[in-house]
């Protein structure tokens, strides 16, 4: 199956399914390794590791170029953040053809103005219903495997309410979007009718710190999500690391021991070294 019916496939079932986010290749190595289905490219995440605040500073190559080396890195269905798809309906179009060259599975596309900023920070913009409807059918329109997920993202709620939010993911799924996120519901109450008011598959943004209320796994399940993203997992969980090994050498000037944790080879191990040492012998006549 190509990634993209591998997602189909998943989403058929009726069990959530469940993408923790990822930001480059190690990261969705481990997200395979940890057993899960599904994988995300969170892109505050994308934008993180180049140093960037989640404010569409990146372009589309460079978004598309990261989706490609989370794809290559894990036998996994990936779905990509796309941000606003990088323009009108023929940037979407290319951003859809390059995303899906890459091996990616599945997309989601806002609405918000161009630059964006983090679904979860105040000030954002939104573009007009009508226009972000016509980036839907675009990005439909330009997919070569029909299996491809388009995703239609809405920031409505934030400036224009719950009622606005819900009537554009309902325009964007009668114009053929496969699923919607309504992004930054900011109540529990909200967060259990956007299923049911919207008709059709929901994505559950579950950002640690944002403006939706925490809640687990089975609680989204449960009121009709299928699938959530988890985008802060990984990037939050590394920040803290990190901040926390450089504080202590600064203030200890001692190295963390090598007694604790995985050795180099074990490392290396976990980024399929076992493979690569395996064809350095492969293919010589002389072994």
């Amino acid at each position: 199956m190509t990634p993209a019916q591998q997602l189909r496939a998943l989403l058929a079932r009726p069990d959530l399914v469940v993408a923790p986010g990822a930001y480059d290749g190690m990261t969705a190595r481990m997200v395979q390794a940890a057993g899960f289905s599904c994988v995300y490219m969170t892109g505050a995440g994308a934008s993180a590791a180049r140093g960037f605040p989640d404010y569409g500073l990146l372009s589309m190559s460079e978004m598309a170029d990261a989706a490609g080396v989370l794809a290559r890195s894990v036998s996994l269905p990936l779905v990509a953040d796309a941000d606003t798809g990088y323009g009108n309906e023929l940037n979407v179009t290319r951003t859809v053809r390059e995303y899906e060259m890459r091996g990616v599975a599945g997309l989601h596309i806002e609405d918000q103005v161009a630059p964006k900023r983090c679904g979860h920070l105040d000030g954002k913009e939104v573009i007009p219903r009508g226009q972000f409807v016509a980036k839907i059918r675009a990005a439909l329109e330009a997919r070569r495997d029909p299996a491809f997920l388009v995703i239609a993202r809405t920031d409505a709620r934030a400036m224009l309410g719950l009622d606005e939010a819900v009537e554009r993911a309902r325009a964007a799924l009668a114009a053929g979007a496969d699923m919607v996120f309504v992004e930054a519901a900011q109540s529990m109450e909200e967060l259990e009718s956007i299923p049911r008011r919207v008709e059709g598959p929901c994505l559950l943004n579950i950002v640690r710190g944002g403006k939706t209320p925490d809640l687990s796994l089975a609680a989204a399940q449960d009121m009709g999500y299928r699938m959530a993203i988890l985008p802060s997992l990984l990037i939050g969980a590394a920040a803290s690391a990190c901040e926390q090994a450089l504080s202590t050498l600064r203030s200890t000037g001692q190295p963390p021991s090598s007694a604790q944790g995985p050795g180099v080879a074990e490392r290396f191990r976990r980024l399929g070294a076992d493979e690569w040492d395996a064809l350095r012998t492969r293919f010589d006549d002389a072994q």
